[in-house]
């Protein structure tokens, strides 16, 4: 395809005599979605603009043209989307938009703001302030979903279930443990997600392309204006240091592998052999074909856009694995795929506190469940332990009385004492006032465990550290 002559309004393009092939001009641009950036690239232009002024680039005058002429510009762009999307449709990035909207605005003074910066500081930290507010809002969305589970674990306190392991029946617990389970991962997120903020917690502003900046610029004062709390200590490292966008998309990854685990239970729960859950119609879906369907279709599809927030992380570090020092163009990558990553987790996010929030327990079913013998085999090794049997011995007792239980086709718990006895003279006529599921639950009064105090004191405990967390 023929080349046109160059455009002057270009950023680099005074030693081009042509403009770009059109399918790479098309290609090479990311105003589409860098534009997602435009509040914090105005952010940084107000404060490169006031730190001008003391180095004499800019007048107090100069400086009040282009403060009000950014603020314009912002107000604009969030309120005409037409604008926005006509002005921006050659424009090469979020960088050269503004710039040309302040050309626009202002006549050659416009160009002025450029002075001693480079693109490369520019997006850097642009991304690093767009990093600490969206992890600030998936914080905020993690703790909405935690407190969806406490809600959900107090109003069933006293519940029982079977807890499982192995997706095997294993020993009895409440359902409020299990649902502060679940809460302790998402918790666990919180501390992911301000580490990943506290990382992008560094101004680039004044590395210039690489080498720092020739001016005598204030990084400091614009390390402030803009609310971080340092810069950063490397100019080369400043321009091409991506590691905080690895941190926020591990953190992501953190999220959405919890609530695809979490999801994996409620459909599970909701299926006819389970039917320990009903879940709501606001967060379900039916079928075309089979009237009778009612799908858990949120939470499949939260466990199934899982994989794309990991794809996100996985995407990344392979773009960042085979680059040299210094900023490449590669890293133009970065923020497509983390963009829609932070997206989609506070939709999940949101669905998941929904669809939580709205489901009914089946108490009935669970409390039948519960009730299975098979689930108290454990506690009768330890009633045998607590008779000086080793519990290697009482195990292995146990799993006698089990298989006595089988062939004779009784319930172990129906077997009378005598047989017990043939078994192992420890078991006495106390064996079976003690074996059940009451018993079982109080017993594991430890802390953490699922006994009611224990479980009361968790959900006190967890209440107080999202509070100390800021959630």
């Amino acid at each position: 395809m023929p080349t046109a002559k160059r455009k002057d309004d270009r950023l680099w393009g005074g030693r081009f005599d042509t403009a770009p092939n059109a399918h790479f001009d098309a290609f090479q641009r990311s105003f589409a979605f860098d534009q997602r950036l435009l509040p914090y690239e105005i952010a940084v232009d107000r404060a490169w603009a006031k730190a001008l002024e003391p180095i004499g680039i800019f007048t107090a005058y100069e400086v009040q043209l282009t403060l009000a002429a950014l603020d314009r510009i912002a107000k604009r762009a969030a309120t005409d989307s037409e604008w926005l999307e006509h002005f921006g449709a050659d424009a090469e990035d979020v960088h050269h938009f503004v710039e040309k909207a302040l050309v626009e605005e202002l006549g050659p003074l416009g160009w002025k703001l450029h002075t001693g910066r480079s693109r490369n500081e520019l997006v850097a930290t642009d991304f690093r302030l767009f990093i600490r507010a969206a992890a600030k809002q998936t914080q905020h969305a993690v703790a909405a979903a935690v407190q969806a589970l406490l809600a959900q674990a107090k109003t069933h306190l006293g519940v029982p279930m079977a807890g499982m392991t192995h997706t095997q029946h294993a020993q009895p617990i409440l359902l409020s443990h299990f649902l502060l389970a679940q809460a302790e991962s998402l918790t666990r997120d919180i501390p992911r997600l301000q580490s990943a903020a506290q990382s992008a917690d560094a101004c680039p502003m004044g590395s210039g392309a690489l080498a720092g900046n020739s001016f005598n610029i204030n990084r400091e004062a614009i390390a402030s204006d803009l609310g971080f709390s340092k810069v950063t200590a490397n100019s080369l490292d400043a321009v091409s240091d991506r590691d905080f966008a690895l941190d926020y998309l591990f953190a992501l990854s953190g999220i959405a592998t919890h609530l695809s685990r979490i999801a994996e239970d409620y459909v599970l729960f909701a299926s006819q052999e389970f039917a320990y859950v009903q879940l709501s119609d606001e967060y379900s879906t039916g079928s075309s074909l089979m009237p009778q369907k009612k799908n858990p279709d949120s939470w499949e599809l939260i466990r199934g856009k899982s994989g794309r927030i990991t794809a996100a992380l996985l995407a990344l570090l392979t773009t960042l694995k085979g680059l040299p020092t210094s900023y490449q163009r590669d890293l133009q990558e970065d923020k497509e795929s983390l963009f829609t990553a932070h997206d989609q987790i506070n939709a999940m996010l949101a669905v998941a506190a929904g669809a939580i929030s709205t489901t009914s327990f089946r108490v009935d079913r669970l409390r039948q469940a519960a009730s299975n013998p098979v689930l108290l085999a454990t506690e009768a090794a330890d009633y045998l332990v607590r008779k000086g049997v080793p519990f290697r011995q009482a195990h292995d007792i146990v799993g006698k009385v089990l298989r006595e239980a089988e062939q004779t086709g009784k319930s172990w718990v129906d077997l009378p004492l005598e047989t017990l006895q043939q078994l192992s003279p420890s078991f006495g006529p106390d064996f079976a006032d003690g074996l059940n599921v009451i018993s079982a639950l109080a017993a594991k009064k430890v802390s953490g465990g699922t006994a009611p105090e224990s479980v009361r004191a968790a959900i006190t405990d967890l209440e107080s550290r999202l509070l100390k967390l800021g959630a």
